[in-house]
């Protein structure tokens, strides 16, 4: 039999600053049989012209509406059987197509294969995204095998499987890609695997990290506190408990000046339990970089978890105070 043809999904906005990366490596693909389409989400910047330099199909969303909607009209478009979902800040690695379509072949019990990508960023630009790139790569890393929620920035799926599931939520614009992946482990397997990689190109600057950090955490505690099984908030072990444990150190900080220096032994404490929380991630950075990225790393990771402390909070009262909130996740939209 023939290789399946893959199509290859590109959703776009307003990056053509990696995107001629992103394209170099699905052009230097060993797998034999793809399609590459670029889905631009209305960028404002040159991608267009960037993505018609490489000689690929592309295709523009009618208004600007976010990844769910790109991503369902590449599906839309395509004419693969296997669909490749690349995130356009994503170079991936020679094999990562060819890996993909192995696993998808010769395993039907699966329905999704996600990719992790290298500790390193694409584009070198900020000490941010060097603690970002590494964070992410460790994390994804420990959570290698079977998963019950998706990682859209390399993503290979049959197109059946697409369309028996359904295309991705259109009203949603962050966490896409867990109700997605919820929906998806109701009937087939999802693996992350690391034969399937590419290297990134994280934010940059701290803003947009705190700020897409923030929105995201808060937009999953509906799925957390709706559906039991799924993994995430304090169900997820230490990950999330080290966001507790840094927020209770902020909470707890002026205690020693008001009640007295044997209360300092609260934030201590708290601080203590946070670093323990991610001792294994410090000793993967700590095996890489210098003493004092170590530092900086976890200083950096400390605010992101002080940050997640008080999305989560605010996501509870949300949850609590506003029924369109809680209903968030209740019905899949049409797609676009």
């Amino acid at each position: 039999m023939p290789d399946p043809l893959v199509s290859v999904i590109v959703p776009n906005y307003n990056y053509a600053r990696a995107l001629g990366l992103c394209l170099s490596a699905l052009r230097a693909q060993t797998y034999p049989r793809l399609e590459i389409i670029v889905v631009d989400d209305r960028s404002t910047d040159d991608s267009v012209a960037v993505a018609e330099s490489y000689g690929v199909r592309v295709v523009q969303t009618p208004v600007n509406g976010g990844p769910s909607v790109a991503r369902n009209l590449g599906a839309a478009n395509a004419n693969g059987e296997i669909l490749f979902f690349v995130d356009s800040d994503v170079a991936a690695k020679p094999d990562a197509v060819a890996n993909a379509v192995a696993l998808l072949t010769e395993r039907p019990e699966i329905g999704a294969v996600c990719g992790n990508y290298d500790p390193v960023p694409l584009i070198r630009d900020s000490l941010v995204e060097e603690y970002r790139c590494m964070q992410q790569s460790y994390w994804l890393i420990a959570d290698e095998g079977r998963i019950y929620t998706m990682y859209t920035a390399l993503l290979a799926m049959r197109a059946e499987v697409f369309a028996e599931i359904g295309p991705f939520n259109p009203r949603l614009r962050e966490t896409e890609n867990a109700d997605y992946g919820f929906r998806l482990a109701s009937r087939y397997e999802i693996w992350l695997t690391p034969a399937v990689r590419g290297v990134h190109d994280h934010d940059h600057e701290l803003r947009v990290m705190i700020r897409k950090v923030f929105t995201r955490t808060m937009l999953h505690i509906p799925m957390y506190a709706q559906n039991p099984t799924f993994p995430g908030g304090l169900r997820s072990g230490p990950r999330a408990w080290s966001s507790v444990a840094a927020l209770l150190t902020v909470l707890t900080a002026v205690l020693p000046l008001l009640l007295g220096p044997w209360w300092s032994v609260l934030p201590v404490a708290a601080l203590a339990g946070f670093v323990a929380c991610d001792w294994p991630m410090y000793r993967f950075v700590a095996a890489r970089r210098n003493p004092l990225f170590v530092g900086y790393f976890v200083a950096m990771h400390f605010l992101l978890n002080v940050v997640m402390g008080v999305a989560a909070a605010v996501g509870f009262a949300s949850y609590l105070t506003s029924r369109a909130f809680r209903r968030l996740y209740d019905k899949p939209a049409e797609a676009v």
